[in-house]
């Protein structure tokens, strides 16, 4: 018998992006996946557009052994998540685990400066008046590619809210291998 996915989705306690949070969860959960819900406090997160969702776990408490996959969402407030420390070592945990790693809109640049990037292709959110994001990658050794989901090895990554259906199927694709 095949064992449940569990994925563990971080987000920032306030101004996580509604989309990119609720189209992948529902996603997961229609195909059989457990959800986790990770952030900085325990409550309600609330997101950039009002969505609610109870938090799980502290992000000081995820063991990522426990997860096949860990997804970072971004909006707006994961911006302050940029140079966390605690964001990081899940990113490279998860590398180390040999697990899923995804991350769409701005949190593609939490793993890029967790160092996970390096050398590898990625994308993220950016419009015509900032690009801070695509420099992020870059500065960080990866290799941008403007595309809404880019798959490289364990590492899934999509450039906003528009890209989160394809985003959750390319995770689910990855994970039933």
């Amino acid at each position: 018998m095949k064992s449940i996915k569990k994925i563990a989705m971080i987000i920032s306690f306030e101004g996580f992006m509604d989309e990119e949070y609720f189209v992948p969860a529902q996603n997961f959960i229609a195909v059989g996946f457990e959800i986790v819900t990770v952030s900085t406090s325990l409550g309600t997160a609330v997101a950039f557009y009002g969505g609610e969702v109870e938090v799980d776990i502290l992000i000081e408490n995820l063991n990522v052994k426990d997860f096949d996959a860990v997804v970072f969402v971004g909006g707006n407030g994961s911006v302050k998540h940029l140079n966390d420390e605690q964001f990081h070592n899940v990113a490279k945990e998860t590398i180390n685990n040999n697990k899923i790693l995804a991350a769409i809109c701005f949190a593609p640049s939490i793993l890029a400066k967790a160092g996970v990037l390096v050398g590898k292709k990625a994308t993220v959110w950016s419009n015509p008046m900032d690009k801070t994001t695509i420099k992020i990658l870059k500065e960080n050794s990866a290799e941008y590619i403007e595309a809404e989901v880019v798959s490289d090895g364990n590492i899934i990554t999509a450039n906003g809210p528009e890209a989160a259906e394809e985003f959750a199927k390319e995770i689910i694709k990855k994970l039933n291998v």
